[in-house]
């Protein structure tokens, strides 16, 4: 499946190949990878809440978050469960992937950025704890007080757990659905608390509920990551608009039937995606003229009134024309 030769690039916007230098069980029906150089060199730096692509064997691209040390320079760690009812990137990860593999990695993005504050909740489900095991890493790091509400179906699915307990004790709560029940969100968000960020991460149920429990908090003041597309409601617009490339100056027309992304893909543009679905980030491109009609699960509202970018798989147009930077 994988060659022995020098690093070869895998694709437009993914970078050299990296090796699969462990593959572990983590918890019931998950796996985590470490990911290292072959040749041992050194791996872009990250940030907390940070997300790469990873290319499997099959050609197609999925977005993981990564969960390990951000200081090892090294090293990737990623965590991913087996969805039976999935697109089959996680079976081929399970199944295919084995330690010695090299697969395509893009540099690492972030759209779900750790911001100061003196304390931070932090809630997750299932293997939504990813993204947020390095966070809680940093915000014990800077010395800010800090809490993890970790809820799962049973402690033996819940990725992570004993290595968390292990480390942090009491700031750690683990909540076993069929132990204990559902988080009690009310408890802990029913009090909004000005000087604390909630970060979190799990199911659309959980999100949404944690949403609701929010309303009442400041601005900002919870910060969510979807895995899910969030429901939106109907295009601004159901007629057909124009696409400027930029930098090709070619013109596309995008129909009804097509998203920008194919369109622009079948003019040429090399653009990368993972989940085609609005939430992975990986497909973000400038737009330099017109208004977004912006139907994605990552940009906050500050950001879509910004007007300045959009994601091209699922984002489409308000007006007949939009110019971008491809």
């Amino acid at each position: 499946m994988v060659g022995t030769s020098a690093v070869a690039d895998a694709g437009p916007g993914i970078g050299p190949r990296l090796t699969v230098s462990a593959k572990e069980h983590v918890a019931e029906g998950i796996v985590s990878l470490t990911l290292t150089h072959p040749g041992g060199a050194r791996l872009p730096d990250w940030t907390p809440g940070s997300h790469i692509d990873l290319v499997l064997p099959d050609g197609t691209t999925r977005q993981y978050s990564l969960c390990g040390d951000r200081w090892d320079a090294h090293t990737y760690r990623i965590a991913v469960l087996r969805e039976p009812a999935g697109r089959g990137g996680s079976a081929q990860v399970h199944d295919r992937l084995r330690p010695g593999d090299r697969v395509g990695v893009g540099a690492p993005r972030n759209h779900f950025p750790l911001v100061p504050s003196e304390k931070y909740l932090f809630i997750a489900g299932g293997i939504g704890i990813t993204p947020l095991l390095p966070m809680v890493r940093q915000a014990e790091l800077l010395g800010a007080e800090w809490q993890l509400l970790y809820g799962g179906r049973t402690r033996k699915s819940m990725a992570f757990r004993e290595e968390l307990t292990a480390a942090y004790g009491e700031r750690v709560h683990v909540v076993p659905q069929d132990e204990l029940g559902l988080l009690d969100l009310v408890a802990w968000l029913g009090t909004p608390r000005p000087d604390t960020k909630v970060y979190c991460c799990g199911p659309t149920p959980l999100l949404a509920a944690v949403e609701a429990a929010c309303t009442a908090w400041p601005p900002f003041a919870l910060r969510t990551e979807r895995f899910t597309a969030a429901e939106q409601s109907a295009p601004v617009r159901d007629t057909a608009f124009e696409v400027e490339l930029r930098r090709t100056g070619r013109t596309v027309t995008v129909t009804q039937e097509v998203s920008v992304l194919e369109a622009v893909r079948r003019a040429g543009a090399d653009v990368l995606s993972s989940c085609e679905q609005g939430t992975c980030g990986t497909c973000l491109t400038p737009v330099l003229a017109g208004r977004p009609d912006h139907r994605d699960s990552v940009l906050a509202d500050h950001e879509r009134a910004a007007n300045d970018c959009m994601f091209l798989c699922v984002s489409r147009s308000c007006g007949d024309r939009l110019v971008i930077d491809l």
